[in-house]
């Protein structure tokens, strides 16, 4: 989200399906991976460094929770919500107010029939809501670069929700027949409908 030297890498692809796949291990193998990451790359340990950490095991959450299509799940509502209400108390956050309407797409996403795309759209708005929250409230901006990454925030999160759901799909198929080979299913959550028959 526009910080000087932060690059996506195909992580912002895969991270999200780890939620589909493994369900709650899904947040714990991306926590452990952004964290090794992070340790790697030679960060210093801090508060708001780990808290970095933490937009992509929302959109695993998201991704996982919503393929289950449980709607009785509060925490896919309740954290754009509170984004966007936490976006609109910031001085700069108020003079570019529409910035934050991107986070009703998460929420309308789950309300939604089940579709992969969508899905994959509202965990990465649900990633990028809480990276903008703690970009905003770490770093120095004003207005109008919240008015300029409009567009490139619609050109990129649906580059991402393209990306996840391409990448889910080859991953449901490439452990489907690894399923009939060593019977690991039983350890994953397999959604046959995204299996392609031929």
């Amino acid at each position: 989200m526009g910080e000087s030297g932060k690059a996506f890498t195909l992580f912002e692809f895969f991270g999200p399906m780890a939620g589909g796949f493994l369900g709650v291990g899904g947040l714990v193998v991306v926590g452990l991976a952004k964290l090794f990451g992070f340790v790697m790359g030679g960060s210093e340990i801090t508060l708001i460094g780990l808290l970095k950490l933490s937009p992509m095991m929302f959109a695993a959450y998201y991704f996982w929770k919503n393929g289950a299509r449980k709607l009785t799940d509060k925490v896919a509502i309740f954290v754009p919500v509170v984004a966007m209400i936490a976006f609109w108390m910031h001085p700069v956050g108020q003079q570019a107010w529409f910035y934050a309407l991107y986070w009703v797409i998460p929420v309308a996403a789950k309300f939604m029939p089940q579709n992969l795309f969508l899905r994959s759209l509202g965990a990465t708005f649900m990633a990028h809501c809480v990276g903008s929250i703690l970009f905003l409230y770490t770093i120095p901006t004003n207005p109008s670069l919240w008015v300029m990454l409009i567009p490139i925030v619609a050109i990129e999160r649906t580059l991402f929700a393209a990306g996840i759901s391409a990448s889910y799909v080859i991953f449901t198929n490439v452990l489907n027949a690894v399923d009939k080979a060593f019977d690991v299913g039983r350890y994953l959550n397999l959604e046959k409908g995204y299996v392609l028959r031929f």
